[in-house]
Order: C-alpha cells, then sequence, then structure tokens
C-alpha cells in the first residue's frame, strides 16, 4: 500500500500517548527517515492532529519521504492552520507567500504570519516585522514592524536583532540613537545574522559611538560576507587597506573563531554617530 494511501486511513483506535508518538516520529525525521515519520504522522493527521498535519504538509512541500506535491502541502497545512497550530499557519503563510501553489497571494499569507506571531512563534514574529517594515506587499507600519521585531528577538531571532538596530540607526519609528543601534548589531553578530556582523564591523571600523578597531571590523565583515550578506562589500577593501600583514592574519584568525552561544558584555560607548 502506498504512503499516500494510508493517509486515508484513519488509526484503527487512538493512541493512548500522542505525545510519545510523536517523538517517535521526530526521531526518525531527524535520522532523514521521513517514510517512517510519515507513517506515524499520517494516521494522526487523519485523526485531527494539528502539528501532524502541519508536518505532513511540510513533507509534501520540501518533498521529505514523498514527491514534492504543493496542492497536498497546502490542503493540509491549511487544515493545521485552520485547527490553530502556530507552526502550520507560518508554514501555510510561506507557502503562500512563495505562491508555491497558486498565485502569490501576500494579504492571506501576512493574516497566517500574524496568527502565528500571536501565539508567539518567532519566525513569523521575524517575517511580519519585515513585511510590514517594507511595505511592499503590505501596507507599511513601522511601529507595529518594531513591536513584532521586539517580540522576535525576546524569541532568539537573529535577523530581527539586526531590524531593530537599523530602526535605531536610521531614526524609524524611534529617535535616532547610534549606541542603541550598535547593540542591536551585537546582539544579531553573535547570533549569527551576516547582515548584523555587517553593520557592527563598519561601526568598528569607522569608529562611531564605538572604539574603532580595524582588525576586529575585517573579522566582522569576513564573517558577514561568507554569510551571504551584500552589506560587507563596500567596507572589506577599506579595511584591509588599513591594516597590515600580521593585522591581516590576526583578523583572519579572529574570523575563523567560533562565537559564543551568547555575546559577550558590550563595550563602552562613546558619543558620535553611526555609520
Amino acid at each position: 500500500m502506498s504512503l499516500l494511501k494510508r493517509f486515508s486511513r484513519r488509526p484503527n483506535e487512538p493512541e493512548a500517548d500522542v505525545e510519545a508518538v510523536m517523538a517517535r516520529a521526530h526521531d526518525a525525521a531527524r535520522t532523514g527517515d521521513y517514510q517512517a515519520a510519515l507513517s506515524i504522522w499520517g494516521p494522526l493527521a487523519q485523526a485531527g492532529n494539528a502539528r501532524a498535519q502541519n508536518n505532513v504538509g511540510a513533507c509534501f512541500a520540501g518533498g521529505l519521504g514523498v514527491d514534492r506535491d504543493a496542492a497536498l502541502a497546502l490542503r493540509w497545512l491549511t487544515l493545521s492552520a485552520e485547527a490553530g497550530d502556530p507552526v502550520g499557519q507560518r508554514n501555510l503563510a510561506s507557502l503562500l507567500f512563495k505562491g508555491e501553489a497558486g498565485d502569490p497571494d501576500f494579504i492571506r499569507a501576512a493574516a497566517y504570519y500574524r496568527k502565528a506571531a500571536e501565539q508567539n512563534d518567532g519566525v513569523a514574529q521575524d517575517m511580519l516585522s519585515w513585511m510590514l517594515a517594507e511595505g511592499e506587499v503590505i501596507e507599511r507600519d513601522l511601529d507595529e514592524s518594531r513591536r513584532w521585531a521586539m517580540a522576535a528577538a525576546a524569541n532568539g531571532i537573529a535577523a530581527s536583532m539586526t531590524r531593530l538596530g537599523m530602526f535605531y540607526h536610521n531614526a524609524l519609528s524611534v529617535p535616532r540613537d547610534a549606541t542603541e543601534a550598535i547593540s542591536w548589531w551585537r546582539r544579531g553578530a553573535y547570533a549569527g545574522d551576516a547582515d548584523g556582523q555587517a553593520m557592527l564591523g563598519a561601526a568598528c571600523f569607522l569608529g562611531n559611538s564605538i572604539e574603532r578597531n580595524p582588525v576586529e571590523a575585517l573579522a566582522w565583515l569576513t564573517r558577514a560576507r561568507e554569510g551571504g550578506s551584500k552589506l560587507a562589500a563596500p567596507f572589506i577593501d577599506a579595511v584591509r587597506g588599513a591594516l597590515d600583514a600580521d593585522e591581516l592574519a590576526l583578523a583572519e584568525r579572529r574570523a575563523r573563531t567560533p562565537l559564543p552561544a551568547t555575546a559577550p558584555p558590550s563595550p563602552d560607548f562613546h558619543g558620535g554617530d553611526a555609520p
């Protein structure tokens, strides 16, 4: 019997411990055995388990253990989202935003991101913040964008930390505050956001509102470039030109040093403008 056909069969009797059953499925998925995971999630999804419905939908969306099928992904993710699962709401929003099951639907995507964000889903909070800040597909609202970025940052989302730095740097819905901008860029940089690393590197090079340190600047800019940030490019050559061979080698070593799990205490700041 095919895996898809098994999805149409409800389990003969309810599982006594759904949480334990779901844990077994996740263990299988972590090893890459999505067919085994789906054999567990499928009957639970048919029985109405919202997280299992999300997991089945995500597998159809990504072609994990089954052939990629956007229509089935939409079906299962909609069931999960309408049942109130925040991950299902976020994944449905992503499917709608990207137009993977038809034309992009940014308005519905934003609505489902909002539903998930209101349930404290950090990834959804970050995406909703970005959409509200850009104002290209939904109406721009910088105050609301900043509020969702704060919520996402509290949930450890590095991109929102960097975005908050940009709010303070560019005086978007808050007074311009270079020190606060750098503080948020530091948090985003240590949390692994490439754009935050680029902005922190630029600040270290220019020495505005933070002690000038070209070696540290190049280390951050190198991390940022390797992480895919386009914000590093305008600064790297200028920083490299300001260093001698020993300093370049030191910056390279620092760039290869693993970052700590959390940012160390911030250095002393001084007055001035951020980059």
